[in-house]
């Protein structure tokens, strides 16, 4: 029905009738206003018939259960205590069950450290001797050379600025409410110094789009709010 309604009187319509000659179009609007009459006495029939199995067949709803593959963590809730309160008894009761209910709960994210830590080792012996020699593991190879985020941080950084759109003084006042404020000038050199480490995988999505004969694109313009016009709400297409 929103098809023939959409056919019939949306804007398109217009141009699509203007096409037709004029006993095409009367033909054409005969056959939506059929149809459109046809199409809801069908649905009034379906809804009376639901409606009658509904009433005859109303089933209790049921809670979908939690997916088996979160993960779990048990809160322990026991009697602090557990001795029977039967009067001239007082022996100590034994647990025999328990009931279980499952809460969905959601962390936010939070700041943890990753501490390095390279062990020095060197021959005592050979020390006293003067030949001692340190021996020390390598740097493991980082995103950014000599930068303190982790390959953790800068995927979920640039997939919250580029999959969720989430712009960067968003998440700087994110990270700030978790505890430690980055600098947008910061996030955005971050950003920008993955260019380098991820061109192999652009490289790679551009060869593979070339094998294609024919690509599509969303070019749709939409209303983007730059920050220091958030006060006038003043927006421009992007």
């Amino acid at each position: 029905m929103a098809v023939l309604k959409r056919l019939k009187f949306a804007a398109t319509s217009e141009r699509f009738a203007s096409t037709l000659a004029p006993e095409q179009r009367s033909l054409l609007e005969e056959t939506l206003d059929a149809d459109l009459a046809e199409l809801g006495r069908e649905l009034d029939g379906e809804r009376g018939s639901a409606g009658d199995k509904d009433k005859t067949e109303r089933k209790t709803p049921k809670r979908t259960a939690l997916p088996p593959h979160l993960p779990r963590r048990d809160v322990a809730h026991e009697p602090t205590d557990t001795a029977c309160q039967t009067p001239g008894c007082g022996q100590p009761m034994q647990r025999i069950g328990e009931d279980v209910a499952e809460k969905l709960d959601y962390q936010p994210g939070v700041f943890t450290v990753e501490r390095h830590v390279r062990g020095k080792w060197a021959c005592r012996c050979c020390s006293q001797r003067g030949e001692g020699r340190l021996i020390q593991a390598p740097v493991p190879a980082h995103v950014i050379d000599k930068g303190i985020p982790t390959a953790g941080l800068l995927a979920h950084l640039l997939v919250a600025k580029f999959m969720d759109h989430l712009p960067l003084y968003r998440q700087e006042h994110i990270f700030e409410r978790a505890g430690h404020l980055i600098a947008r000038s910061t996030l955005a050199q971050w950003v920008g110094e993955c260019g380098a480490p991820l061109q192999p995988l652009v490289q790679a999505l551009a060869d593979e789009l070339r094998r294609h004969v024919v690509l599509h694109a969303d070019e749709t313009p939409v209303a983007m709010l730059k920050p220091k016009h958030l006060r006038d709400g003043k927006t421009h297409k992007a």
